[in-house]
């Protein structure tokens, strides 16, 4: 018989020994508070994910929609804000303002032109006198007194030369004492005409009607030709000359009319030009110009400074449009107009100039509406949207 012998140790003494494994079917028991926290969890999370799934789908159903492009067609409202005004022809009246000078119509330095002295004087300063009065008188009596001695010579000369031509025919004498006679007899008239020109030039005379001015002798000077005796002005009617600048040139004509004012007098004045110098001054750059006016109480005086007015160009019906919508190039002008809704550029021929307004001479009509703000930023064809002012 065999003998089986069997040892028996405790558990404990088994370092290596696996605790048994509980069975697979049965899940580890989790106290009643962790089950419930967790569900919480669960339900939280839930939750979230409805919420961002009702954003998205808000978001897609309600964003708004990407703006288009602006057109006529599409939105009746849209376009570039610009303002513009609507034309009408007025009338128009172009006009240059001018720094003008009153000119006596007449005016004269009173002199003597021969040496002498001076015998009277038969005008007060101020006065008024008329052509051919003697305003002056030289002492001629030395005058006189060769005239006379003239005279007397040739009286002597005439009867001599009528004694040689009756002996003459009769063969008395000869055919050359006869001329010499005739020849000494024409130079003595010929000297007898001299002194009374000299003795005419002792008679100072009014040219013109006009008012003398201060004198500057008395009775007894001695003058000269060079001595200031005074002036004579005629101031019925005055001179007015101005100049315009060069590129009016063409259009300045005699018969336009002119206004002018002076200092220290509210009164506007008128008168007409009557003559243009024809040519420019190269120095100004300008024409000169001269008009007359009349001044028949003597209120204005020559030499007084006068701002004039100088009417150009009339016109009953013009378009004038602002300045700020003229676009200027190197050769062209151009305005941007609106049609159909849409900036149009349009080139057009300008005129005179205001310092506001242009006057439009080709390329425009009335009832276009011209566009007056923007302008440098607009392009053609540009969809605009007007509001019109005044």
């Amino acid at each position: 018989m065999k003998t089986i012998l069997s040892v028996s140790e405790p558990v404990a003494a088994r370092p290596h020994a696996a605790p048994p494994s509980p069975p697979r079917h049965a899940p580890p028991s989790s106290p009643p508070s962790s089950k419930k926290g967790r569900g919480k969890l669960i339900a939280i999370l839930i939750t979230l994910l409805a919420l961002g799934a009702l954003s998205v789908f808000a978001w897609k159903k309600f964003k708004p929609a990407a703006k288009p492009a602006a057109t006529p067609a599409r939105n009746a409202g849209a376009g570039i804000p610009v303002t513009g005004i609507k034309l009408h022809a007025i009338p128009f009246t172009e006009s240059i303002s001018a720094n003008g000078t009153l000119r006596a119509e007449e005016s004269v330095e009173i002199q003597t032109e021969v040496n002498g002295k001076i015998a009277a004087i038969n005008f007060t300063e101020g006065q008024r006198v008329k052509a051919g009065d003697v305003l002056v008188k030289i002492d001629d009596s030395s005058l006189q007194a060769n005239l006379r001695r003239a005279q007397s010579r040739r009286e002597l000369a005439g009867f001599r030369e009528q004694r040689l031509a009756r002996l003459v025919e009769e063969g008395g004498v000869s055919k050359q004492d006869y001329d010499e006679a005739r020849g000494e007899l024409s130079v003595l008239d010929a000297e007898a005409d001299f002194i009374r020109a000299d003795i005419k030039k002792t008679e100072i005379r009014a040219p013109f009607d006009g008012v003398a001015g201060i004198r500057f002798v008395s009775v007894g000077a001695y003058v000269n030709p060079a001595a200031r005796i005074a002036t004579l002005q005629g101031i019925t009617h005055l001179k007015v000359d101005f100049s315009v600048p060069e590129r009016y040139a063409p259009r300045v004509k005699p018969g336009d009319p002119i206004r002018f004012t002076v200092a220290g007098s509210k009164q506007t004045y008128t008168g007409e030009v009557y003559a243009v110098e024809p040519r420019i001054d190269v120095s100004t750059r300008s024409v000169l110009l001269r008009a007359i006016c009349r001044n028949l109480d003597g209120s204005l005086l020559p030499g007084t400074f006068a701002r004039v007015q100088y009417t150009v160009q009339q016109s009953e019906a013009s378009l004038l449009v602002p300045a700020i919508s003229i676009l200027a190039g190197l050769e062209e002008r151009h305005v941007f107009v609106e049609r159909e809704g849409k900036a149009r550029r349009v080139k057009v021929v300008t005129g005179a100039r205001t310092n506001t307004q242009v006057q439009i001479v080709e390329g425009l009509k009335e009832g276009d509406v011209v566009l007056t703000s923007g302008v440098q930023q607009l392009r053609d064809g540009a969809v605009i949207r007007v509001k019109l002012t005044e």
